[in-house]
């Protein structure tokens, strides 16, 4: 017979509730994902109302506060602080963002707070991210070029210019846990942070090998998987257009 509910395990449960006193004004509550991988147990909701007086006013700040005051098993990546390491995405309030840049005045009412869509979970809000950063790594994200000169390599201020909107990127694929396309094609469609990645190097005059780039891409699933939905563009964290810089690879594959 066929199994049309989900999986026994899977099924989100109501978790713990923990709360603060404090000023009403400056109340806040989180409702947080938490999966541990080794009690067996289904992933929960937990909630934790406090106060954001004493934690601070990003969503990241936030959840340090709770990590160090309330639940310290509380499991989530973190490091730069300033929405340049990509360390802290996650979905929040139903958009993929960086918890450190995204401030809680932004949600109203409850804050919800999940590990970005589509991944597998190591615990709580840690994805699985090894798929991705292995797809990054086959685009070959560095400078490649042949010719050995002996001086430094300059470019133009126009040619500089043309990286503008693509060496941003850092890395927190929150726009390929954004797109269905890679949600259901994640083992061969390269995704939004890859392929800005890689026309990153695509566009730069430095890098010799744009023909043999192109010709790593063309094939029926790295780049056309694409389907021009938009939703990487909408929940990049850093204001980018990964859809755009896919476009522009799909244009000069035509030329090409």
């Amino acid at each position: 017979m066929v199994q049309f509910r989900l999986p026994k395990h899977s099924q989100v449960q109501k978790g713990k509730v923990f709360k603060v006193a404090g000023n009403s004004a400056t109340l806040r509550t989180f409702h947080i994902y938490r999966w541990n991988p080794e009690d067996g147990n289904n992933p929960r909701i937990d909630e934790f109302t406090i106060d954001v007086k004493d934690s601070g006013q990003m969503v990241l700040d936030a959840l340090l506060y709770i990590k160090d005051n309330i639940d310290s098993t509380l499991t989530f990546r973190r490091s730069c602080r300033e929405g340049v390491c990509g360390s802290c995405a996650m979905n929040i309030d139903g958009t993929n963002s960086l918890a450190c840049i995204k401030h809680i005045d932004e949600v109203n009412g409850p804050i919800k707070i999940m590990p970005l869509p589509h991944m597998e979970v190591m615990k709580d809000l840690v994805p699985d991210l090894r798929s991705a950063f292995k797809q990054h790594a086959s685009i070959k994200p560095w400078v490649e070029n042949s010719e050995k000169p002996k001086r430094e390599r300059k470019q133009s201020i126009e040619d500089r210019a043309k990286l503008d909107g693509l060496w941003e990127c850092v890395l927190c694929f929150s726009c390929s846990t954004g797109c269905p396309s890679y949600w259901w094609n994640g083992d061969k469609y390269l995704g939004p942070a890859t392929l800005l990645q890689a026309y990153r190097f695509i566009s730069d005059t430095r890098d010799t090998k744009t023909k043999q780039r192109l010709e790593d891409l063309d094939d029926p699933f790295s780049l056309y998987r694409c389907h021009s939905i938009m939703n990487c563009t909408k929940t990049c964290p850093k204001g980018l257009n990964p859809a755009k810089a896919i476009g522009n690879i799909k244009m000069m594959m035509v030329k090409k």
